[in-house]
């Protein structure tokens, strides 16, 4: 092959790979969060009245990567057989933001709501088994003893700090 051919070739695969790691950073995943806007643009001109702006703010849930099982001295099965998927994603989020006339006065006064998607991370419900046999037991020659099983459900952990801003601004 040709130094010149080489290259060209090597230009090519270099924008190919530029353009496509540009489109896999660019969709609504990479954000965490797809805006809803509630469009009311229709009653404030119907009813000829100033109408609140709201917005929204939906989670994209995003799955992790189990953790394997783990062995623990004195059972037979391992702990986690079962794994449990954790998934992090967050609470839905609104800005709201309505006119309120003045009492006073000409114009108009705007009370808020900001509450961002705030994120969350939790673990489905997982399952905790152990056999009805003991390990090998070195004194009835390495047969195992038994005993009753276990089972046990795993309560699903949530983590999360929601927060939210109301206030008041003006406006016309």
């Amino acid at each position: 092959m040709k130094p010149s051919t080489r290259g060209t070739l090597a230009a090519v695969v270099t924008g190919v790979a530029a353009v496509i790691g540009a489109a896999a950073a660019t969709p609504a995943v990479a954000a965490g969060t797809v805006s809803v806007p509630v469009p009311l643009d229709g009653v404030e001109r119907g009813l000829n009245l100033p109408v609140p702006e709201i917005a929204g703010q939906l989670p994209v849930p995003m799955p992790g990567s189990p953790e394997g099982p783990r062995y623990v001295e004195g059972r037979l099965l391992p702990d986690g057989t079962v794994p449990q998927l954790p998934v992090s994603a967050g609470l839905p989020g609104a800005d709201v933001r309505t006119p309120l006339p003045h009492l006073l006065g000409e114009g108009f006064d705007h009370p808020g709501l900001d509450a961002p998607a705030a994120d969350l991370a939790t673990l489905p419900p997982g399952l905790s088994l152990d056999a009805p046999l003991t390990a090998p037991n070195p004194e009835h020659l390495g047969m195992p003893d038994p005993k009753l099983p276990q089972a046990a459900v795993l309560t699903p952990p949530l983590k999360t700090a929601p927060e939210a801003d109301l206030g008041m601004g003006a406006g016309a």
